[in-house]
Parts: structure tokens; C-alpha cells; sequence
């Protein structure tokens, strides 16, 4: 484990390094663990995003996700290459592509999902029981400071 700063650093500070550890543990346990590669966190947010708005364009997707539309173009190619996602064209606007996920997404996006929640779960049950339901307590809160800030 990395070394956790120290209690004269502010609370956002600690927070966001916690935040950080807590992610990198998450990804290593998936690239141990999971069945299949695990799609780079862009990919994967682009996958989660495509499957809740299916039809969502490139542009739409850019906004929402706050990348170059160049960028999610190019994660857009490469999902399309890898089978995870299908484009088709606007009726109105053939320069505008729609994007839908495949079945095989949709299964991997379920699949990493819950094989992240498995590992924090582990974890949760490896801390006192007051403290893993602060935890789950603060979901809500963690909820409102991603809308707050995305």
C-alpha cells in the first residue's frame, strides 16, 4: 500500500490520494481476476455511457464524458474493430453516427461492474462493520459530488 499522507494535510487532499490508491487496488485485483482484459478506464466509461443513452453521438458522448470529440471517435474506432460497438449513420446528417453497444458489451460492462463491486465487497467485509457502512452510507453523497463536478 502507498503511504497515506499525513493528518496536517487537508481532508480534500487526503480524500482525493485515497481515491486514487483505492482505484489503482480496484484495477490491479480486475487485471488479476477478470476473465478478460479489462477495457481502459475511457473505453469503459464510453461503453457505460453508450449502454445507458443508446444512440448517443460522438459529439453527445465528448460532452458528456468531457473529452476531445477526436478522442472519443478514436475509442469509438477501436470498440467498433473490437466488436463492443456498432455505428450507424443519421438519417438527416450522414456526417453524424449514432453509436449502439453489442450484446458482448453489454456482458463485459455487467461482467466488470460486478467484478469491481466483488472486490470492494472483499474489502468491506475485511473492516469493522461501523466503518463499511459509513461507506455504503456515503454513496449518495459521492453521487452528488461526481454530478457537482462533472
Amino acid at each position: 500500500m502507498t503511504e497515506r499522507p499525513t493528518s496536517d494535510t487537508s481532508p480534500t487532499t487526503r480524500f482525493a490520494v485515497l481515491l486514487s490508491d483505492l482505484h489503482r487496488v480496484v484495477d490491479r485485483r480486475m487485471a488479476r481476476d477478470f476473465p478478460h482484459p479489462k477495457p481502459p478506464e475511457n473505453q469503459l466509461a464510453l461503453l457505460r455511457l453508450v449502454g445507458g443513452r443508446e444512440g448517443i453521438t460522438v459529439r453527445e458522448a465528448a460532452d458528456v464524458l468531457l473529452m476531445q470529440p477526436t478522442n472519443v471517435s478514436t475509442l469509438v474506432s477501436q470498440l467498433v474493430e473490437a466488436g463492443l460497438l456498432t455505428r450507424a449513420q443519421d438519417d438527416q446528417d450522414r456526417r453524424v453516427a449514432h453509436l449502439h453497444v453489442t450484446d458482448e458489451a453489454r456482458a463485459r460492462i455487467e461482467g466488470a461492474d460486478a467484478a469491481m463491486g466483488d472486490v470492494l465487497a472483499e474489502g468491506l467485509r475485511r473492516v469493522d462493520p461501523a466503518q463499511a457502512d459509513a461507506v455504503l452510507r456515503a454513496l449518495p453523497a459521492l453521487a452528488a459530488l461526481l454530478d457537482a463536478l462533472g
